[in-house]
């Protein structure tokens, strides 16, 4: 029982010594059949394994390099890197089997950018350098870089660039400053002339707007005038309407007192005669109808006379005649 005991009691020391808990920031790899594998359980031995922090690692480097012409340029690069899950095997080739061996890695990097920064520098004149372009280059060495070093570049910033030579400097910026302000005085006067065109294309739509105004004017007094000139053609022919019943009414009433004559002592003119007669000296032969009073009577008396001897004589040739049965 006792040896029993120990037994249990040797079995949990040794447990205790070798086996941790595996954090969740950490990456815990193994050896297997030759190659590297990544133990996914809560429980590893430690002597047996490797725990490697899954936290990104930074570094700054300033690289001094020149450009054609032998030209001394400055050069500061911030990289920030992590091991890749892909290429382990190459980490732990580059790293050892330490924990530490994202930052060894590191530092073979850090090699690497330095010899690709020089080599691309010396092959430009150090008037086409830039941070750009520099930043761009380096983007298409980093899977290269990735499979061989076991480490995956988070991010890659160039934080400044600039030759050693402070008149260099200098001249440089001054040419800058020079393609600055060319590029805005360029930029002004593509405005202007963007604004002129602008303005020109404004005046004339609103030139054809006016236009299409004007003639829709001119459509509009037009169809005015022709409503006018047919409601005046109505006008006048309903005038003329009328003026032709007037005549044919006028033609119907004359006929009429032709046919009987004694019709014209109820005519408004005829009344009219008589009431102008009444202001006359002799108006009493108005009354008597006297043939010797009348023709002491003025001319228009004698007119009226005339008048209704003819209406009595056609009176009596009509009652002369026979009368048919």
């Amino acid at each position: 029982m006792e040896f029993f005991v120990a037994v249990v009691l040797l079995v949990i020391a040794v447990f205790a010594f070798e086996y941790r808990f595996r954090k969740p920031d950490y990456l815990v790899l193994y050896e297997h059949r030759g190659s590297l594998a990544l133990r996914k359980g809560l429980l590893y031995p430690r002597h047996f394994s490797l725990p490697i922090r899954r936290t990104t690692h930074s570094l700054q480097m300033t690289v001094d390099a020149s450009s054609k012409g032998n030209l001394e340029v400055k050069v500061k690069l911030g990289v920030t890197v992590a091991a890749s899950l892909e290429n382990l095997s190459a980490l732990i080739r580059v790293g050892g089997w330490s924990a530490d061996a994202v930052a060894r890695a590191a530092k073979d990097l850090e090699s690497v950018l330095q010899g690709n920064v020089k080599s691309y520098t010396e092959l430009h004149g150090i008037e086409s350098l830039s941070s750009e372009k520099i930043h761009e280059y380096l983007n298409q060495k980093l899977p290269v870089s990735k499979a061989s070093l076991g480490l995956e570049v988070i991010s890659l910033t160039i934080l400044s660039f600039e030759p050693v030579n402070p008149q260099i400097s200098e001249a440089l910026r001054q040419q800058e400053h020079a393609r600055i302000l060319e590029q805005t005085e360029s930029l002004n006067q593509k405005a202007r002339i963007a604004a002129a065109k602008s303005k020109l294309r404004a005046d004339e739509e609103i030139a054809l707007l006016e236009h299409e105004l004007e003639l829709k004017k001119h459509e509009l007094t037009k169809s005015q005038l022709e409503r006018e000139s047919v409601l005046a053609d109505i006008r006048v022919n309903e005038e003329l309407k009328r003026s032709r019943k007037k005549l044919e009414y006028d033609k119907e009433e004359l006929d009429m007192l032709r046919s009987s004559p004694e019709l014209l002592m109820l005519t408004p003119q005829a009344a009219r005669l008589a009431e102008a007669s009444q202001g006359l000296k002799n108006a009493r032969t108005i009354v008597s109808l006297s043939p010797q009073d009348v023709s002491q009577g003025s001319e228009l008396l004698g007119t009226l006379q005339r008048m209704l001897l003819g209406a009595m004589e056609s009176y009596r040739a009509d009652a002369k005649k026979p009368k048919t049965k």
